[in-house]
């Protein structure tokens, strides 16, 4: 097992005490991902502009859910898939979404089960899809800008995903009811 320290505003490099701050003012504490990332000034700053980025891409709510658990399970991230399953919960998302994801069952409608698919498609294959799963993805609704969009969520998910199996980061005790594990 690899630890990685996770730091405080204390601990962490000059560079990342001011997003180390707005994590406390955005979540009322600094999350164990963020200390964590704080000891790369660089990769915290890219994660947070990333994530900022993505909320708002043109997922909605439960899109941005679809992608961000399906890289989750798919990863195994023992720290993300309770962590987005807390805020799903916090962006109101319905809990039969989250727990189709969360347990590899079908999802509530055709079109979030393609993106699901898709986002799978994306992962497991580095980015190498076919026509045919682009004509799938378009016929449900979806344009060239969500296939984009996905590859942005997943540039997040990567981070947080790799960052946390090489950490072994606790899960925080908010997130801790939602605890998972494939």
């Amino acid at each position: 097992m690899t630890t990685l320290k996770i730091n405080t505003l204390e601990s962490a490099p000059e560079e990342s005490k001011a997003l180390l701050e707005k994590s406390i003012k955005a979540n009322g504490m600094i999350p164990n991902l963020h200390g964590v990332l704080a000891g790369s000034p660089g990769l915290f700053e890219t994660y947070q502009t990333i994530h900022r980025l993505f909320l708002a891409s043109s997922f909605n709510k439960e899109e941005v859910t679809v992608v961000w658990q399906t890289i989750n399970v798919e990863h195994e991230c023992h720290y993300c898939v309770p962590a987005h399953t807390a805020i799903a919960n916090m962006m109101k998302v319905d809990n039969a979404i989250t727990e189709a994801l969360r347990n590899g069952t079908a999802l509530p409608t055709e079109k979030l089960q393609i993106l699901h698919e898709f986002t799978l498609k994306i992962v497991r294959n580095r980015g190498q899809v076919s026509q045919a799963d682009l004509d799938i993805f378009y016929a449900a609704g979806y344009e060239e800008r969500q296939v984009l969009d996905v590859i942005l969520g997943l540039s997040q998910k990567i981070i947080s995903n790799y960052t946390n199996h090489i950490a072994n980061t606790p899960v925080d005790a908010p997130f801790q009811p939602f605890e998972w594990k494939k």
